[in-house]
C-alpha cells in the first residue's frame, strides 16, 4: 500500500504546524547488553535488549514566524511538548510522542525561498496508532 504524503501533518499538541515539506520518521532503537559466558552455544556472543530510544524527528519547510516561533520559545525553554504525526486518512495512522526541541535554525539563499528546520528529540515510549479505516 504505497500512497503519497502529501496530506501528512504534524501537530504541537492540538495546533498543526504548517508551512512542512518534509517531516522525518522516527528512529527506533535499542540498547543490547551482552550476556555471553565461557559455556555459550558454538562460542557466539548472546544478548538481551537494553534501554529503547525514539530517537530524533526532523523537520523542515518554508519559514513562517507565526507557524515556527512556538518552536523556538520551546527550543529556549527546554520544555517537552506533546507532538503527534497524523499521516492521510487513507493510511489511517498516527504516531503520538512527546518531545523537545534540540535544534532550530532558518536559512535564506539569493535564489531560494527561506528556510526552516527544527530537530524534536522524542522523550519517552512514543504510540503508534493504526485505525481501521486505513486501506
Amino acid at each position: 500500500m504505497a500512497e503519497r504524503a502529501i496530506g501528512t501533518k504534524l501537530k504541537k499538541g492540538t495546533t498543526v504546524i504548517g508551512e512542512l515539506t518534509s517531516i522525518g520518521g522516527l528512529e527506533l532503537s535499542a540498547d543490547t547488553l551482552d550476556t555471553t559466558t565461557l559455556d555459550s552455544d558454538g562460542g557466539y556472543r548472546t544478548f538481551v535488549t537494553g534501554f529503547k530510544d525514539a530517537g530524533e524527528v526532523s523537520i523542515s519547510g518554508y519559514f513562517n514566524p507565526q507557524h515556527h516561533k512556538g518552536l523556538y520559545d520551546d527550543f529556549e525553554a527546554g520544555t517537552e511538548q506533546q507532538y503527534t504525526i497524523e499521516f492521510p486518512p487513507k493510511i489511517g495512522a498516527k504516531w503520538e510522542f512527546k518531545a523537545v526541541v534540540t535544534g532550530y535554525s532558518t536559512g535564506a539563499e539569493l535564489e531560494d525561498l527561506i528556510s526552516f528546520e527544527a530537530t524534536l528529540k522524542v522523550s519517552g515510549k512514543p504510540t503508534l496508532t493504526v485505525s481501521g479505516s486505513g486501506s
